[in-house]
């Protein structure tokens, strides 16, 4: 399947990574565990069309080296799991998981038992520097139903996949579409997914990168809009359901950037600029979340002083470059998570059609694009 870039119907004012993947920040790495599973009738054990979908920020021990962190909710219809001490404490400690709506709590223990085997000290007692505590742990897990496709309540992912996963986790190109976390999810009425995407900032804002992975389900088929174009006014799927526009996304952004939690909350609000461009209204039924995170500025979980210097970065002069960044890169990841999905038929014989790339195509000419 082609990603929109290859199709010669879509531009960016900046240009993308190597990969055009969150994983062309350095360090940041993506590993998914994709289940389908059985045919036919829901039976209370399948059939499954769901997975899980892990981001982590660096190649070492997270939780020992936490990243700073930001959460932000767009709309907030949904079941995410350990963003309130994000907010509080603007860290991140654990790999990012993404997954099905009712397998969240379940991935969230998976990765409390995988940090307490990385790191057997969480959960017992301290005393350093003058204070007494406990370690404790903070996994995040951000999901979107799946649903329409997947048996949700036997909820099949919990530690074994998500081990599965963080084996597969590759700093190189991401596999999208039908993959991991967006195995069953849809986008506009279509067969939705994983979707990445990626923009370097020039040299006067850095030279950092910018880098994006959103799981999409959400919109109805008319509201689809590509580059301006009301794709959704022409191509439609053979069979539409009624209210479709409910649903959610999880857009995660990483940045190499030594950017602060007031600057990569700044961020996080541009992202629904990027979500709006591909035709989303954020209906009140949809969970539309926000996670950022930069892998330069980073916390030891046990300091050995009070005060450290890091670099201050003036973020007002090149905000607008930042900002160009993030809208850019979440749009075009919608748009690869559509044009990487192919048809999934899921639980009783429902159907997920994928986008068909030549019509759209044809739709775009007329345009003019």
């Amino acid at each position: 399947m082609p990603r929109i870039r290859e199709l010669g119907i879509y531009e960016s004012k900046l240009p993308p990574g190597s990969h055009n993947a969150i994983t062309d920040v350095a360090g940041v790495s993506v590993g998914h565990y994709t289940l389908i599973a059985g045919e036919g009738m829901w039976t209370g054990n399948g059939p499954f069309r769901t997975g899980v979908t892990v981001i982590l920020p660096h190649e070492g021990n997270v939780f020992e080296e936490k990243v700073t962190a930001v959460t932000h909710t767009i709309n907030g219809f949904g079941k995410v799991y350990g963003f309130e001490q994000v907010r509080e404490l603007g860290t991140l400690e654990t790999a990012v998981a993404l997954t099905g709506t009712l397998n969240v709590p379940r991935v969230a223990d998976a990765l409390m038992t995988i940090a307490i085997e990385q790191n057997p000290h969480i959960g017992l007692g301290f005393a350093e520097s003058g204070r007494q505590g406990y370690h404790s742990i903070n996994p995040v897990v951000g999901e979107t139903s799946d649903g329409y496709l997947s048996d949700l309540q036997a909820r099949p992912i919990g530690l074994a996949e998500v081990r599965v996963a963080l084996a597969d986790a590759t700093t190189g190109p991401v596999a999208e579409g039908v993959a991991g976390a967006g195995a069953g999810t849809s986008c506009f009425g279509w067969k939705g997914g994983i979707g990445t995407a990626s923009r370097l900032l020039p040299r006067r804002a850095g030279g950092f990168t910018m880098g994006v992975l959103v799981q999409t389900n959400y919109g109805s088929p008319e509201e689809l809009t590509i580059c301006g174009v009301p794709v959704g006014q022409h191509v439609k799927p053979p069979k539409p359901e009624k209210r479709q526009e409910d649903g959610s996304i999880m857009i995660v952004l990483a940045t190499d950037a030594p950017l602060d939690t007031r600057q990569l909350g700044r961020l996080c609000q541009r992202a629904a600029f990027g979500l709006a461009r591909t035709g989303s209204t954020c209906h009140g039924g949809s969970g539309d979340f926000v996670i950022a995170f930069s892998n330069t500025n980073r916390v030891p979980d046990r300091p050995t002083r009070l005060q450290v210097q890091k670099p201050v970065f003036y973020e007002q002069p090149v905000m607008d470059l930042f900002s160009l960044a993030v809208i850019e890169a979440v749009e075009e990841a919608i748009y690869n998570s559509l044009f990487m999905a192919h048809t999934v038929v899921g639980r009783d014989g429902n159907t997920r059609y994928g986008l068909p790339v030549d019509e759209v195509v044809a739709v775009m000419r007329q345009y003019g694009r």
